[in-house]
């Protein structure tokens, strides 16, 4: 039976096998989870005159660096000054040189999401009149390339190896206290925390040239690894390896003989270390929703904790049936995998099954939005494999279960049939001894006749005999050893006759492939949600579609929140200055105005009135004045501004510096 069963495992290896690469090259790198939703000037416009500067807005928070986003003339050479400047954390502007000449203008960005993921894109637009242009606008992918494939493989092996490092040493500390002697599920264990460690650092070293050039070579610049220290997901990559080195003290103490201990001693050892492993599990876990997708958006402050819940339950659910599978296969046959662990790891698993749906049914609504989410957008499609997958996993748990039980009422069979070979095998060793008695008492008596007349000849023997004659204790010795290679041997062919007889039985048989095929599904539900961490929510990609945009990297939105810049000049003395317009979320419906009026060297100053009229000329409506209410020092601010329809609205604008010295100002803005 073992013979026609090992294809059918090695096939369903190869399968699973299979279906994790296929899932793995379709992941492709993190899609960008910071969707550009504004720009200013707007991509493919054409301006009368150069713009003092270009506006970027994001629907997340981002940060960059002085290279972060670049103004190219028509011949590729930069025409900003390198630093950008942001309001909010959403919108980020870089100033341009003045006196800008006619032609096509290059807008490159790449940023770092919130949420830890790099964003790069580029769009063109024109002053004066579109022109030919050196600079070659594609698709730039942030986080590809072989940085980028070296960083997804760290990021699979980190979360898989948090699985099996917390879920195999929670099988052993709950479930089996006796596998902690076992040297197969120590592997597994310690292999884990290897795994994750390595992992660790290789993320740590990979992160600056990730989200940044994505060169090998800057991989080793001390420089940037610095500055990733300083940034939220170095500080999350930091405490994660602080708390491998107090995971390494507690698997010291897990397998330092603590089946061994007595049991006072083991239960208060228990608890210790129950309490201590949750807690740096509980940090493990924290340090990926700290920098994650739960640690932007809606409600962060309730979603990182929850997080922390869903990924514990999937380690202990992942890393349990981990164990459980190597020791069933693996195990040695003198300590097999008792039915109580087994029954009690399926009770684990049962509550872990209800975490996951609990915290898996608020992280989806709080991910996706809506409903159609599931069908029209990348995340809602993999969530709804995630849900199948875990329906799969639940299917073959059921079956795991009865199996346990089967296994469970089969014990006492055993061990009574194992209780009379024990009896019968007791009353035979009590005959042979019976016999082996009168056998010695007869030999016994013989021998003393023969005493005395072989007494002179034996000493005689003994005086005469040569020193290398002498040989008695030599051939003890040889016999001894001769006796111990024996024993060895008897104790290896027993040993194989006790794993034959339990690979034989249907029951066991029957747990081992199911639980190997519910770890190969598990496997499968791993990688899809580590693909699930890499892909932009549904929320977000709503969002962009609903304003008419594209989240892809390498497009620029022409709607969504936007920000219009307006050089004026009203000819009177400190009449000159750039004023801002900030309308958000600009779609139909309300929205909120922000004016901001600066100087040239970009400090805050008053002026006396400022007036925002919205048409859209298309469909002669309008002019819809707009009242704004002075907030602070150069800030104006008017909400629920309410736009009817969708289209290209004109914001016109007058400023009056004087009580003669005014001007109009005026850009056009999409409305989605």
């Amino acid at each position: 039976m073992t013979q026609t069963i090992a294809p059918r495992v090695r096939t369903l290896v190869l399968l699973l096998l299979a279906a994790a690469c296929a899932l793995l090259a379709a992941a492709g790198p993190a899609a960008a989870h910071a969707a550009l939703t504004g720009s200013d000037p707007r991509e493919g416009a054409v301006v009368d005159r150069a713009p003092a500067q270009v506006s970027l807005t994001f629907s997340e928070s981002v940060s960059m660096d002085d290279d972060s986003l670049r103004v190219l003339d028509p011949k590729g050479k930069r025409v900003d000054d390198g630093k950008p400047s942001g309001t909010g954390g959403t919108t980020y502007s870089v100033k341009l040189h003045a006196g800008l000449p006619d032609g096509t203008y290059t807008v490159t960005y790449q940023v770092v999401s919130a949420d830890s993921h790099p964003v790069a894109g580029a769009y063109t637009f024109s002053v004066g009149a579109p022109s030919e242009t050196t600079v070659t606008v594609t698709g730039q992918g942030a986080g590809g390339g072989f940085v980028g494939a070296l960083y997804g493989v760290g990021r699979y092996v980190s979360y898989a190896a948090f699985a099996v490092l917390v879920g195999g040493a929670a099988f052993v500390l709950a479930c089996w206290p006796r596998g902690s002697g076992v040297r197969v599920v120590q592997r597994v264990v310690v292999s884990g925390w290897l795994a994750l460690t390595a992992a660790t650092l290789l993320l740590l070293l990979l992160r600056g040239s990730y989200t940044g050039s994505g060169k090998v070579a800057d991989v080793f610049d001390l420089g940037l690894l610095g500055e990733v220290l300083q940034t939220k997901s170095g500080a999350a990559l930091i405490s994660r390896l602080l708390l491998l080195a107090a995971a390494a003290l507690f698997i010291a103490v897990l397998f330092g003989a603590y089946d061994k201990r007595e049991d006072e001693e083991r239960r208060d050892l228990t608890f210790g270390l129950a309490v201590g492993g949750s807690v740096v599990a509980a940090g493990l876990a924290a340090t990926w929703a700290m920098s994650e997708h739960a640690s932007v958006g809606l409600q962060a402050g309730l979603a990182m904790p929850v997080d922390v819940v869903h990924l514990l339950a999937v380690a202990t659910w992942f890393g349990g049936l981990t164990a459980l599978l190597v020791a069933l296969y693996r195990g040695p046959s003198d300590t097999p995998v008792p039915a109580l662990a087994v029954r009690r790891f399926s009770r684990i698993a049962f509550g872990s099954v209800l975490a996951l749906v609990v915290t898996g049914t608020y992280q989806s609504w709080r991910q996706l939005g809506s409903w159609t989410a599931f069908t029209d957008t990348r995340y809602g499609q993999l969530l709804l494999v995630k849900i199948g997958l875990v329906a799969v996993l639940v299917g073959v748990a059921f079956f795991s279960r009865r199996w346990t039980a089967q296994l469970a009422e089969a014990v006492p069979a055993a061990a009574g049939v194992a209780r009379g070979a024990a009896k019968a095998s007791g009353k035979a060793s009590k005959m042979a001894s019976g016999k082996t008695a009168v056998k010695t008492g007869s030999t016994a008596a013989s021998k003393a006749a023969s005493k005395t007349g072989s007494k002179t000849g034996s000493t005689t023997a003994s005086k005469t005999a040569s020193p290398g004659q002498a040989s008695g204790p030599a051939k003890g010795s040889g016999g001894s050893q001769r006796a111990a290679q024996l024993a060895r041997q008897r104790a290896a062919v027993d040993a194989a006759r006790q794993k034959r007889q339990r690979d034989a039985d249907p029951n066991r048989f029957g747990l081992r492939r199911s639980v190997l095929a519910e770890a190969g599904v598990a496997v499968v539900l791993l990688v899809v949600t580590t693909v699930l961490t890499q892909t932009e929510p549904g929320r977000t990609e709503e969002e962009a579609k609903a304003a008419g945009t594209s989240s892809s990297v390498g497009s620029a939105p022409s709607t969504g929140a936007v920000t219009l810049d307006m050089p004026f000049d009203t000819g009177s003395q400190n009449g000159k200055g750039v004023l801002r317009v900030e309308l958000d979320p600009a779609r139909v419906g309300a929205n909120d105005l922000h004016l901001y009026v600066e100087r040239p060297d970009g400090t805050a100053f008053d002026i006396p009135e400022v007036k925002v009229a919205l048409t859209l000329k298309a469909k002669d409506i309008g002019p819809l004045p707009v009242a704004p209410d002075h907030i602070t020092t150069g800030h104006w601010s008017a909400s629920g501004v309410q736009i009817p329809m969708a289209g290209d609205w004109e914001v016109a604008v007058t400023v009056r510096t004087s009580d003669i010295d005014q001007v109009t100002l005026s850009k056009n803005a999409q409305i989605g």
